[in-house]
């Protein structure tokens, strides 16, 4: 095992990471029934739905009461949604990032590389797409073995040699093989559903603006209280979607170099990718990329789905032995000049 591996335990942090998730996913279905009572409260004080007519206790109560029935109807929209997701979601996927699959003969050397680190390891080679983007980026997804792709950015062919390309790839190859990019997807999909109930929550208060909640005494604090409770939930969702990812990204970090055994090449891809990877996505996906420069690490890094690029080469330096030759100057690269993976 790697230097790295073995200083800091990667198989104990793999498997402290796993569970972790399992509990963070766990409170998913948890989160969604907060936020629906929350919602049931903010419609009834909106009069969109009816009020016990007595003090504001009863009225809580009575919102709690209905989800009885509220409850199952959002698990069986739910689990509808998971399962289009679950069969469609690398299409959805290719739709938002503007992927496309690529062949062994449009892409011999990258998908050489890819290959080699496939084999090196036991494994089915994951399907390879690439985004046309100057963007210095990329991403592994899939559920299952057999489904499993990498994707990487025009940009960052263009940009990266054959060494650093190579640990990019090994970086989002150890994402699929201790099971991340499952985790990821499927977290993706739980924001995804809570996301879609925000929207037809506020387009329903748009549109429905009633006259009930004018009778009811407790609509103020009715809305106020469903208000704080959504906000609350949605960012408690972020949270954990955003953590999700921000504590696997040290670890493929030392996936990559124990595969390739060069962790000057990951430091290196690293300072090449900072600051230039910024692709358009939703936020549900940009956790799973190699970088997210998109959304800088607002109050104290809560909501940052990555650590920053300086502490994860700090890590590869301090526990891999790895050099940092410091941040690096790009040069503009001309859409006609190629790709930096050297033909073999």
């Amino acid at each position: 095992m790697a230097v790295f591996g073995r200083a800091v335990g990667l198989k104990t942090h793999i498997w402290q990471n796993n569970a972790r998730s399992a509990i963070l996913l766990a409170g998913f279905p948890v989160l969604l029934v907060g936020i629906l009572f929350g919602v049931q409260v903010l419609m009834m004080g909106f009069g969109l739905l009816p009020n016990s007519g007595g003090d504001l206790g009863q009225d809580l109560a009575l919102a709690a009461s209905m989800l009885g029935w509220t409850v199952p109807f959002a698990a069986v929209a739910a689990a509808v949604w998971f399962v289009i997701a679950y069969f469609g979601n690398q299409m959805m996927i290719d739709v938002m990032t503007g992927a496309r699959k690529v062949e062994r003969r449009a892409e011999p050397d990258l998908y050489n590389l890819l290959e080699n680190l496939a084999i090196s390891r036991g494994m089915k080679t994951p399907t390879l797409r690439i985004i046309e983007s100057p963007s210095l980026n990329a991403y592994a997804s899939g559920l299952h073995e057999g489904n499993y792709s990498v994707t990487v950015a025009r940009g960052l062919m263009q940009t990266l040699s054959r060494d650093e390309m190579e640990c990019v790839l090994a970086h989002e190859l150890t994402h699929v093989i201790n099971k991340d990019v499952r985790t990821m997807v499927i977290a993706s999909i739980f924001a995804g559903i809570i996301s879609v109930i925000a929207e037809l929550v506020f387009r329903s208060l748009f549109y429905m603006r009633g006259g009930r909640g004018r009778d009811n005494k407790n609509a103020m604090p009715l809305i106020l209280i469903g208000l704080a409770i959504g906000v609350i939930g949605f960012g408690l969702a972020a949270v954990i979607r955003m953590t999700l990812s921000r504590t696997r990204e040290y670890v493929a970090d030392a996936g990559a170099v124990e595969l390739t055994k060069n962790p000057d090449a990951m430091i290196s891809a690293l300072r090449k990718v900072s600051g230039q990877s910024k692709i358009e996505a939703p936020d549900e996906l940009r956790g799973m990329f190699l970088d997210n420069t998109a959304d800088k690490a607002d109050f104290a890094g809560l909501f940052a789905t990555h650590p920053p690029i300086e502490k994860r080469i700090a890590a590869l330096v301090k526990f891999a032995g790895g050099r940092d030759e410091g941040p690096w100057g790009p040069t503009p690269v001309s859409p006609s000049s190629g790709t930096a993976v050297p033909t073999t």
